[in-house]
């Protein structure tokens, strides 16, 4: 995580510690436009399934949040649902994607 920028590093070490605690398959934090952060993990019910991103933002916006500065995922997939966050945050929000181990794979925007 050297390349990424402290607030950022912090967002997967929240990402990977929501997905540990449960063993869920991906766990992502967002950081609001005020600094402020929100971490979740995977929700796999049989009526509700929801991504760890889409959880983070929701768990944000029910705080009230009006904006978002980043995203991380931590998943071993290839890829990871960033739509989440660019219908409410708009467009070239940074979302880092990284292993269980912490290693980053990718920083895609939305």
């Amino acid at each position: 995580m050297s390349d990424l920028s402290a607030e950022d590093a912090k967002l997967v070490t929240l990402a990977r510690a929501a997905r540990a605690r449960t063993h869920a398959a991906e766990g992502a934090a967002v950081r609001d436009s005020d600094g402020r952060t929100y971490a979740a993990c995977t929700v796999a019910l049989d009526t509700v399934e929801l991504t760890a991103l889409q959880l983070a933002v929701a768990m944000a916006l029910a705080s009230g949040v009006k904006g978002l500065e980043a995203a991380a995922v931590v998943t071993e997939a290839d890829a990871a649902d960033v739509n989440v966050v660019r219908h409410f945050a708009g467009a070239n929000i940074p979302v880092v994607l990284a292993l269980g181990t912490g290693e980053v794979r990718d920083v895609v925007h939305t």
